[in-house]
């Protein structure tokens, strides 16, 4: 079962991996993919706003990125998000398993189903994350040096804009814990294509209005970032059997023509 990883601010690059760049052209565009490989063992390495982060959230195309996954054979994805923290629970220099997930997007593609040719489905989001690896993750974490908190609701919205004090008051009453925008629509198109994905958020600032001045500790992540990368590989490398539902959430009302 292949296995990849989905990258956003502030981690650019697999420490200890060889990265082989490749283009794959998929039917929604190309997309720029790494072959990552170390000692025999091989993942796929997607940096979403690109290596050198030139890409904004807003004009990721995601069904691309999705879509080159599954045509390279990945069936399990983990991701990691920079968040800004909505809950005290989480504060910066922390992070979180994503449980769940609060979708204010607009002007995403959500689904490869578009009716005719593509087909018509809906998929079940009971449970949007994979809880095989999410619990895989949670009981590495601490030989990583981590304390993450596990289970937390993102909040997607488009930006690149921050947002607003009141907006962040708001999501909170709606019961968001961290705040992004790039979860959405990551995990609905892998759901889609029959992935294990699951995602872990870490927090680089506390969200508008929770402090008198908005200030970011991306900076200071260096080894926490490596420590992660490296507890996301021991998770993908440890995965076996999988007891869960992510396969099944797909309820063709009309299958894609072939």
């Amino acid at each position: 079962m292949k296995s990849a990883i989905i990258t956003g601010t502030g981690i650019y690059e697999i420490p200890g991996f060889e990265l082989e760049k490749k283009q794959i052209d998929t039917p929604y565009g190309p997309a720029l993919v790494n072959i990552a490989r170390k000692e025999g063992f091989e993942l796929i390495y997607l940096a979403r706003h690109g290596l050198d982060h030139s890409t904004p959230p807003h004009n990721i195309n995601y069904r691309a990125n999705i879509k080159a996954l599954q045509m390279l054979g990945v069936q399990r994805v983990l991701a990691t998000y920079a968040v800004g923290s909505i809950s005290r629970d989480i504060p910066p220099m922390s992070m979180a398993v994503l449980t769940d997930f609060l979708d204010f997007t607009n002007g995403r593609p959500l689904t490869f189903f578009e009716g005719g040719k593509t087909g018509l489905a809906h998929i079940n989001l009971d449970v949007p994350y994979c809880p095989v690896i999410r619990k895989k993750m949670l009981s590495l974490a601490p030989a990583f040096g981590f304390n993450i908190h596990p289970e937390a609701v993102y909040v997607a919205t488009n930006g690149p804009r921050l947002e607003t004090p009141a907006e962040i008051r708001m999501y909170g009453m709606l019961g968001g814990d961290v705040i992004g925008m790039t979860g959405v629509p990551e995990v609905v198109l892998a759901r889609e294509l029959n992935m294990h994905f699951a995602a872990v958020a870490y927090s680089i600032n506390w969200a508008a209005g929770l402090t008198e001045e908005m200030e970011f500790v991306g900076d200071k992540m260096g080894e926490m970032r490596n420590n992660l990368a490296a507890l996301l590989i021991q998770t993908l490398q440890e995965l076996d059997t999988f007891d869960c539902s992510c396969e099944k959430a797909v309820m063709f009302m009309h299958p894609p023509e072939e």
